[in-house]
């Protein structure tokens, strides 16, 4: 070997005796980045399975609510959701229950941002935020959150599978591990007599609901309702992913349905609203940092 050669080596670090040798070191949670899932509830470095309760100072779970909203209809843009007028989330207020949050009428959800959400009374009448209510999105939310006291989250849009699958008139069955998320527990709605308009329809959509996550609305849509946000969000994309999948199976052939007792196990253990607000967190991960301007 030459000279030069040599010199472009690097000099190898002497090796640390046996007994002064360490492992690696957990990094502190405070250096590490922040990600949805360090909000859970945790025992002795363990998941707790139980959705982390609201916060204590109102207004910053009123942020909480807010941040997660924008960032569903982030989501919901990036899933091919946005179609005009059409489409919206919304989530209680946590200090006037009888308010809600929603998106404003013919903003896209790619735009939407925190600041830009409004507050709606049990009137219909913006209180807080610039912008115009879509009155079928009032009809519908105002009365499931009425109906619902303990939900304080509803989605809804005209997804293409979704839309799809609801004019079979059918629910979707448990053919798939996924689509037991929602066995035994959604509902559909075979009364479509137009656009939404009145509250009456409002009512009747929070009727066929029941206390289920889900309803099909026939030749309309999906809807899907939880007590988080996060839930709500992360259920709709699965119903929605469940649609697809059965409209793809059945274009095959026959599929065969899981047997109801698997179906319901299944169910119980990937169905509770916290799995749900568990597979959002890795979402709010990516987008919240792909997007930041959501936050403002």
């Amino acid at each position: 070997m030459n000279t030069t050669a040599q010199r472009l080596l690097p000099t190898p670090s002497p090796a640390l005796p046996a007994d002064t040798q360490r492992a690696p070191q957990p990094v502190p949670a405070l250096q590490r980045a922040a990600r949805g899932v360090d909000q859970a509830l945790s025992r002795d470095g363990k998941l707790v399975w139980e959705v982390p309760p609201p916060k204590s100072d109102l207004a910053a779970e009123r942020l909480h609510r807010k941040q997660r909203l924008a960032a569903g209809f982030r989501l919901f843009a990036q899933a091919g959701f946005a179609a005009g007028v059409a489409g919206h989330i919304t989530v209680r207020d946590p200090q006037w229950t009888d308010h809600f949050w929603v998106n404003p009428m013919v903003v896209h959800f790619s735009q939407i941002r925190t600041c830009d959400l409004l507050l709606v009374n049990h009137t219909g009448e913006v209180v807080e935020g610039e912008g115009f209510v879509n009155g079928a999105g009032f009809a519908i939310h105002s009365e499931l959150h009425k109906a619902r006291p303990e939900l304080n989250a509803a989605a809804h849009t005209h997804s293409l599978y979704g839309k799809t699958w609801s004019t079979y008139g059918r629910l979707l069955e448990p053919i798939t591990q996924d689509a037991c998320m929602f066995y035994d527990d959604h509902a559909l709605f075979d009364d479509y007599t137009g656009v939404v308009t009145e509250l009456s329809e409002g009512a009747r959509i929070a009727e066929a609901l029941g206390h289920r996550k889900a309803v099909i609305l026939q030749n309309h849509g999906l809807l899907t309702a939880g007590r988080t946000v996060e839930a709500t969000v992360s259920w709709f994309l699965a119903m929605e992913n469940a649609a697809r999948a059965q409209i793809l199976a059945e274009g095959g052939g026959t599929p065969k349905p899981l047997k109801s007792e698997v179906a319901g196990r299944t169910a119980r253990m990937i169905g509770s609203e916290f799995i749900g607000w568990l597979n959002f967190q890795p979402q709010w991960d990516v987008i919240t940092r792909e997007q930041p301007d959501l936050l403002l």
